[in-house]
């Protein structure tokens, strides 16, 4: 017989109204300051978040941590202040400028929603339903645009409020199988007032207070609700299934240096892994079969030589490339460019690909120092 999950109920009660309202009191004075986040005190006082800026950290948040997000946000709202500015520009410079933040479809996406919002005038839609139908927006991003830029009640989770959700009533079902359950106590504590700020300090009480490791439950605004606390294991939860292994894919990259500096570079197909970004040929690796992995595959002849091998770990699989180096002078083969190095760093290079550079040649992908 299948085992049956069990949920404990919350000690002493599953009162939502009271979780948001020590939730919010908490979430006033101990709110992180974030360059897309309007504060409680601005938004007392009439300050509104701007749809285009919640919209854009929170495609760059997914998959990628606050701290890592930070730089990105503010030299994209630097760049493209508006949605506007950024429907206006090249797909390649905004590739360019996500380069290092992984998942590269969401940067395609960013492109499509921008064009699209910015037809209808620039107006993002106050609605989940709306905004679902927008290129690269799904269920968590639409709730936390709805919440966070137009204060509506909408139930946002993201992996720090399934934590605190998980904890505060001991869910016992694994996580992977627990997300509706999870949704269901969401929305029951939304509250009708600040659902914004709510959503938000949600978020921050699972980012500074309630962590995977050794969360600081003496500190927690809501530890009197918690029934993990109340038993005293709160880093049981979340329930997490066995991670199954990655595959271990195999490869080969070739670096080719021209006399100047410059290093060889070619564009990914649009579609599939890493689409439309830039990379050093490469031999025919996808997350299902292996590609070549020796010299024998060089896309020219020339005096190739190993520089090692680097490791890269994807969503669903890893990946390691022999690298190999050639210096030359001979003639750009079809369907590649050069690169001189101060442009490199500016290139659409993911990481995988400034790993395999910087094997052959150290410190060819660093953004130059300014004299």
């Amino acid at each position: 017989m299948a085992p049956q999950h069990h949920t404990r109920k919350a000690a002493p009660a599953d009162d939502g109204n009271t979780i948001a309202s020590r939730l919010l009191d908490w979430y006033d004075v101990h709110h992180r300051e974030l360059p897309w986040r309007v504060t409680p005190r601005e938004h007392a006082n009439g300050v509104r978040p701007d749809p285009y800026r919640i919209w854009l950290s929170e495609v760059m948040l997914q998959q990628t941590t606050v701290e890592a997000v930070k730089s990105y946000f503010r030299a994209f709202v630097e760049k493209w202040p508006d949605v506007e500015a950024l429907a206006a520009a090249p797909t390649e410079d905004v590739m360019k400028a996500w380069a290092g933040l992984g998942y590269y479809s969401r940067a395609r996406n960013l492109k499509a929603c921008a064009d699209l919002v910015a037809k209808r005038g620039g107006r993002f839609p106050d609605t989940e339903a709306a905004l679902r139908a927008l290129p690269g927006i799904g269920a968590y991003t639409s709730a936390a645009i709805t919440a966070i830029a137009f204060d509506r009640p909408a139930a946002v989770v993201d992996g720090n409020v399934e934590r605190v959700v998980s904890r505060l009533f001991s869910i016992a079902t694994p996580l992977s199988e627990a997300k509706a359950e999870i949704r269901a106590h969401v929305e029951r504590m939304v509250p009708g007032t600040r659902p914004g700020d709510f959503a938000q300090a949600m978020m921050d009480l699972g980012a500074t207070i309630c962590t995977p490791r050794r969360p600081r439950c003496m500190l927690c605004p809501v530890r009197e609700d918690c029934s993990a606390v109340a038993t005293g294991d709160p880093e049981h939860f979340p329930v997490r299934l066995p991670k199954a292994d990655k595959p271990l894919r195999r490869g080969a990259a070739f670096v080719a240096v021209r006399s100047d500096g410059a290093i060889l570079l070619r564009k990914r197909p649009e579609k599939g892994l890493l689409g439309g970004m830039t990379e050093v040929p490469t031999t025919d690796w996808t997350a299902r079969i292996d590609g070549a992995s020796t010299v024998a595959a060089a896309p020219f002849a020339a005096d190739w030589q190993s520089s090692g091998r680097i490791a890269h770990v994807f969503t669903h699989f890893a990946l390691e490339l022999e690298i190999f180096l050639a210096r030359t002078s001979g003639a750009t083969p079809s369907g590649h460019f050069w690169s001189l190095p101060a442009d490199i760093s500016g290139e659409a290079l993911p990481t995988v690909m400034k790993k395999a550079i910087e094997a052959a040649i150290p410190g060819a992908t660093k953004k130059p120092r300014p004299h």
